[in-house]
């Protein structure tokens, strides 16, 4: 005979609300910057979410075709006199994060934009050069 138990989700999530918390996306990790990459033609175009962020805290680093981005957001503190911080779940720390294209990318005339949160490279593929054939002496 199975043993048949009856679980209340709802029921963990206050028990554990100011004990303990509660894992909504299943980690206590820091999070990840989430991006999308198109290419269009002869440019690479990133979006990456960076929510909370100032431009300024923001680094993005081109080399060859592997382009790094990195940001820390930063708290502040704002504790008010005869306040007691109950629970805090926003993420305060340096994240960042690495990736290849398929191609090198044209350092000089890459573009990085950032507004409302979302950081936008145009990042244009450095023109192939024609394959040099040595002389053999």
């Amino acid at each position: 005979m199975a043993n048949i138990t009856r679980i209340d989700p709802l029921d963990d999530l206050f028990r554990g609300f100011f004990v303990r918390p509660v894992e909504f996306n299943g980690s206590n990790s820091a999070p990840t910057i989430k991006m999308d990459v198109k290419e269009q033609g002869d440019i690479y175009l990133v979006h990456a979410e960076l929510p909370g962020v100032k431009k300024e805290d923001i680094h993005v680093v081109v080399d060859g075709n592997q382009v790094s981005v990195s940001a820390e957001v930063k708290q502040e503190k704002e504790v008010k006199e005869g306040e007691r911080l109950l629970r805090s779940e926003r993420y305060f720390g340096k994240v960042s994060r690495s990736f290849q294209l398929g191609q090198e990318i044209d350092d000089g005339k890459a573009v990085a934009k950032f507004n409302d949160g979302i950081l936008e490279l145009t990042l244009p593929k450095r023109a192939a050069s024609p394959n040099k054939r040595l002389n053999i002496e």
